[in-house]
């Protein structure tokens, strides 16, 4: 997620450490197992604000996950900032642990790292991410990063969901996040989503449509790229 706002000073994790973790980690795994996923999008939407100026979006990730809950993913899109910094794509990177913590309760702890490779400007930075999941249909999501959107400022972020499956290829989901962005641009914003999704008979593709709104202080903070949208998807796992 890129700002549109000015920052002065840029502070980043040590990039090298996520790499360093990500190999350090393969030799703790027993047995593993290699998931991916695609997905081509009307709109790619992140916490509320359009990431691609409401255009069209090409998404794919990999995913490698070990026995004792070990995983690492990478994840790509393509991206549409302002035209000065020539961003055009996204990775992220991430370096995890998921698992059972009780029964029905799972945590899914992480360190996800942003990257724009093709941006003429440092507008990579990194975030410390957890999930709570109960009945594997509620959640709660809290997320912090010293260095918000490369702002140089702390930044917190949380969000809690949920979805309800009706009958076995259709499910409904609901989530209501806040942004905490005080210390880097003076504002906090609230944004909310509901979508349907529709499990494609005899494939692994669904097709999701999911209805986005914010409040008006993310509409100061990001104009022309917060507010009200639709997006459709269509995605596949594997």
């Amino acid at each position: 997620m890129y700002s549109k706002l000015p920052t002065d000073g840029r502070r980043h994790l040590p990039r090298a450490a996520l790499l360093l973790c990500l190999c350090s980690a393969a030799p703790l795994a027993s047995a593993s197992a290699l998931s991916g996923n695609l997905a081509l999008t009307s709109d790619y939407v992140w916490r509320g604000t359009t990431q691609t100026q409401g255009d069209f979006a090409a998404q794919a990730g990999l995913k490698w996950a070990a026995d004792n809950g070990l995983y690492a993913s990478a994840w790509g899109s393509n991206v549409e900032f302002a035209p000065e910094t020539h961003a055009s794509s996204e990775l992220d990177l991430v370096l995890g642990w998921s698992g059972a913590i009780a029964d029905e309760w799972t945590l899914d702890a992480n360190l996800t790292h942003y990257r724009y490779p093709s941006t003429t400007v440092d507008l990579n930075w990194t975030e410390l991410d957890g999930t709570l999941t109960w009945k594997q249909n509620y959640w709660l999501q809290l997320g912090w990063s010293n260095d918000v959107m490369a702002s140089d400022e702390n930044g917190t972020y949380a969000q809690i969901g949920a979805r309800l499956p009706l009958g076995e290829r259709v499910r409904l989901e609901a989530a209501v996040g806040h942004y905490w962005l005080d210390d880097a641009y003076g504002d906090s914003y609230t944004h909310g989503q509901f979508g349907v999704v529709w499990a494609l008979a005899a494939s692994p593709l669904e097709l999701r449509v999911t209805a986005h709104d914010t409040d008006h202080a993310a509409e100061r903070l990001f104009p022309g790229l917060a507010g009200s949208r639709v997006e459709a998807a269509l995605q596949a796992s594997f």
